[in-house]
């Protein structure tokens, strides 16, 4: 007997791929589904065909209203069956088909009379497929059926009921609210899970009235409360009673803390847990408040279940971000957590060590962490490396011995985004800690000799360009840089090459050698190749291109301030003829999706008709437009064109949206207007502007559109004047006046208009169309425009112009939103992919460019941190080549 079981034991894998439902199709399940009219019903053959119905429809497969009414109609003849199985399947069925309003008149008789059946559960099962199936209408008629149910004395039933009224409360919740009184008893019930779903219930109804939920914890708080679950619930409605609350100023308590604090010595764990993290996760907790939950948290470190250990230690983790020497006293336990067979456990401890451990404490983590790397995924691999990364900007002097272990494991087996995630780390540590620098440069060369990542390649090639010439000993990193010549793709070879030329640029006695090289890769098989290395000969050598020292380094390491875009469809555009290519026509403003863009093809056309194969870029085609019309010809060069702003709801009759033209002592509003009304011919058509509170502007001019038939885009403009160089800011509210022609009238006369022109042959009605406010912000006087390289560009301009002051941005829901509002208030162009940032993070630096108005160019330097309590403060720096300008971005934000 032996063998056969070791036999199947065997085959165990292939026996786990076999499904019961393989190869069934809907065809043939309808087919099978006769059996349920068959006069002498064979409940276990109903079952099967049944779970093939409920199988199909659960992997996204759909009947049609034939199909799912005939089976709906046959299915119903099975109530005819006393099968308890196979009633159970009807339910299911019949939930899952959702039957139309007349078809559920035919089953609910059935449903009825199974809810005042002997059996409860069939009782509890129709009352959750009626509460399912039926409206609004229907649901008054059982109501009083649903009442009883709730406090039955079975908690099957009652349970159902309650759990029916969660659901019931999103479509109906007038009539669930008329239950409070059974509900309120429920919570009384002696059986836990009646308890627990009462309870949960009850707090949705009142959830809207802070008394009464103040009311229904503070009673429930007594020790009416039994079953953990039901505790949990409490807890947590707790916190939230807590957080709307706040702390009491006079007694400098917080309502129902002794409760919590109490229920960290329950005999359930997940109660105690449950209290500990509601106490660790309130606003502004003290260290006096956090020691009794760090105490029952750090007896879960030692516990047998690993249920447990995890739960304690993601808690511990997320405290450590906020109140890292709280959590101290855990980290002997937390370090016999780093060997746990449980990875998730292990990282989680090595990172919460990081984040609470001293200085002296670090080489013996290293050593730990060393050990367990190899056995980890890369998702982990990458929360260890940042969390390194943190300790080491945490104790720069330690960085040594981190730099070494990022190097070490940089060469073991990883993903692009493990390996990415090191690089960066070692990046940020070169910059951050000057005495890192040339171990962390070489580190990377290293790397680079076995790097399978072509972008990694490139990116840390750029990055020694620039910092390697900086360093005591720049020769030693050319011999890495030319065995990417050598050995590398076209793309790395070409960044290879690039990175040459920056060392010939800035050190003088590796310019010969440089040059040496260089004049080898001329004769690369790839074109990119061989074309840097000529432009760079010639740039560092006989001066055609560049005439001075310094222009070669401008040229090689100047930010170039074009969005490379718009340099991308500048050059597809560009017709090669006598004249040279003009980098200076590029536009420099990174163009923004307009919400007509968005929109789906077909439905409104564009409000400025621009041809479709038009070579001109958005910013050309205003230009050229507003140029041609002679009031505003005098205006001077236009600095910006804002995104259009939409003016009117999207499915209105008209379509009206607005783009800001910035001049330097002038505005313009350029009205887009579509009529989407076929009967319709719009004359004359003006928009009225009240600027009463844009004290700064004055109206100079306007220019109406005179005719606009349907779905045939016009444009009317209205211009402003303002001070020059000055980023006035303004509302301005308007209406629309017009002359309608209509066959058609809701509210104006009917008008005769000839059926074979489409003309109208009367002089139409005057009407007013009220159009939505908008505003004049001090971001729409900003360009936005990137640089290639933020951190050269900082440098060049120099701290002669730079101005730095800190702010608070008060209460926020997470870092990312005070970072996406600062930027929208300031209307800068991210650079370096600064504006995403990482999840959990506690802090962030965001970079920013563009030109301000009287082109001048302005970067700025975010520094934000968010605290326990969401409070944010931001430390704002700012540098451009006029301090004034600096001054204005500080006015902006201090004023936003």
């Amino acid at each position: 007997m032996a063998q056969p079981l070791v036999k199947k034991d065997d085959d165990r894998d292939e026996e786990a791929d076999y499904s019961p439902f393989l190869g069934i199709e809907k065809g043939a399940v309808l087919q099978e589904a006769r059996v349920f009219h068959d006069p002498q019903l064979d409940a276990r053959r109903c079952s099967q065909v049944i779970t093939k119905l409920l199988y199909l429809l659960n992997q996204g497969e759909t009947l049609t209203k034939i199909e799912a009414t005939e089976v709906f109609f046959a299915v119903t003849k099975l109530f005819q069956s006393k099968d308890i199985g196979l009633r159970r399947m009807v339910y299911l069925i019949i939930k899952e088909l959702s039957p139309s309003a007349d078809e559920v008149i035919i089953v609910t008789s059935s449903l009825m009379k199974d809810m005042n059946s002997r059996t409860d559960l069939f009782r509890a099962n129709a009352i959750r497929v009626l509460c399912r199936i039926t409206d609004g209408t229907l649901l008054a008629q059982i109501e009083r059926y649903l009442k009883q149910a709730i406090v039955d004395k079975n908690p099957v039933v009652a349970s159902a009921a309650l759990v029916s009224g969660i659901h019931l409360l999103q479509t109906n919740p007038e009539i669930v609210k008329r239950w409070s009184n059974e509900v309120q008893e429920a919570v009384q019930s002696r059986a836990a899970l009646v308890q627990f779903h009462a309870l949960a219930l009850l707090h949705q109804i009142r959830q809207n009235d802070r008394l009464a939920v103040n009311k229904l914890v503070a009673s429930l708080t007594k020790g009416t409360v039994r079953s953990p679950l039901v505790q949990c619930l409490l807890i947590r409605y707790i916190s939230q009673v807590i957080k709307e609350s706040g702390v009491n100023s006079q007694a400098g308590e917080r309502p129902f803390y002794d409760y919590l604090e109490g229920c960290l010595r329950h005999k359930a764990e997940v109660v105690i847990f449950e209290a500990a993290r509601a106490i660790t996760e309130l606003s502004n907790v003290t260290t006096r408040e956090l020691t009794p939950a760090i105490t029952v948290l750090q007896l879960f470190l030692s516990s047998s279940k690993p249920v447990l250990r995890f739960a304690a230690l993601r808690t511990l983790n997320k405290v450590a971000m906020t109140h890292p020497m709280a959590v101290t006293n855990c980290n002997i336990d937390m370090e016999s957590l780093i060997s746990d067979q449980n990875r998730s456990i292990a990282t989680l401890a090595i990172t919460t060590l990081l984040k609470t451990g001293n200085e002296s404490s670090v080489d013996r983590l290293m050593k730990q962490i060393t050990n367990f790397m190899s056995d980890i995924a890369d998702e982990f691999k990458i929360v260890v490396v940042e969390a390194i990364r943190s300790l080491c900007l945490k104790f720069p002097l330690k960085y040594r011995s981190l730099m070494n272990f990022l190097s070490n494991i940089l060469r073991e087996e990883g993903g692009f985004e493990y390996k990415k995630a090191i690089v960066d780390s070692i990046v940020i540590l070169i910059r951050d800690i000057p005495d890192a620098k040339e171990s962390g440069l070489l580190h990377l060369c290293e790397f680079i000799e076995d790097c399978e990542f072509t972008y990694l390649s490139t990116q840390i090639l750029h990055f020694l360009g620039n910092e390697g010439p900086k360093t005591s000993d720049p020769s030693k990193y050319i011999r890495y840089i030319y065995n990417r010549v050598i050995l590398e793709n076209a793309t790395v070879r070409a960044s290879a090459v690039s990175t040459l030329a920056k060392f010939g640029a800035m050190v003088d006695s590796l310019k010969p050698r440089i040059f040496v090289l260089l004049r080898r890769c001329v004769f690369d098989n790839d074109d990119e190749v061989r074309d840097r290395a000529t432009l760079y000969l010639n740039t560092l050598g006989d001066g055609s291109v560049a005439e001075t020292d310094k222009d070669v380094k401008e040229f090689l390491f100047g930010s170039l301030d074009i969005p490379l875009t718009n340099m991308e469809t500048s050059l597809k555009n560009y017709d090669p003829t006598e004249e040279p290519f003009d980098i200076n026509s590029v536009p420099k403003e990174v163009k923004s999706q307009s919400l007509a863009e968005k929109k789906a093809p077909g439905k409104k056309p564009a409000a400025l008709s621009t041809p479709a194969a038009a070579p001109t870029s958005a910013a050309d085609a205003y230009e050229k437009l507003l140029s041609s019309i002679p009031e505003f010809a005098s205006f001077g060069k236009l600095f910006k064109s804002s995104t259009p702003v939409e003016l009117t709801e999207a499915e209105t009759e008209y379509s009206v949206n607005v783009v800001k033209h910035i001049y330097d002592s002038h505005v313009v509003f350029q009205y887009n207007c579509t009529n989407t009304i076929p009967e319709q011919l719009l004359e004359n058509v003006t928009v009225i502007v009240d600027a009463s509170d844009a004290e700064e502007f004055s109206e100079v001019g306007t220019k109406p559109l005179r005719s606009l038939p349907c779905d045939t885009p016009g444009q009317t403009f209205v211009a402003f004047e303002k001070p020059e160089g000055v980023p006035a800011v303004g509302k301005f509210s308007m209406e629309r006046r017009f002359a309608v022609h209509k066959k058609w009238s809701w509210r104006l006369k009917m008008i005769d208009v000839d059926p074979s022109t489409g003309e109208a042959e009367d002089d139409g009605v005057e009407d007013e169309y009220q159009l939505e406010d908008f505003e004049v912000v001090a971001a729409d006087y900003i360009l936005k425009v990137g640089v290639s390289n933020f951190k050269n560009a900082w440098e060049s301009l120099g701290p002669d112009g730079e101005r730095i002051d800190e702010y608070g941005l008060g209460p926020r829901e997470s870092l990312a939103e005070a970072v996406s509002t600062v930027i929208n208030l300031l209307g800068m162009q991210p650079c370096e992919g600064t504006e995403v940032v990482p999840s959990n993070s506690r802090s962030h630096t965001c970079l920013l460019s563009g030109i301000y108005i009287g082109n001048v160019k302005v970067l700025v330097r975010l520094s934000f941190g968010i605290d326990g309590a969401k409070e944010v403060a931001m430390k704002l720096a700012v540098r451009s080549e006029d301090e004034n300008v600096s001054e204005a971005i500080h006015e902006i934000v201090a004023s936003g």
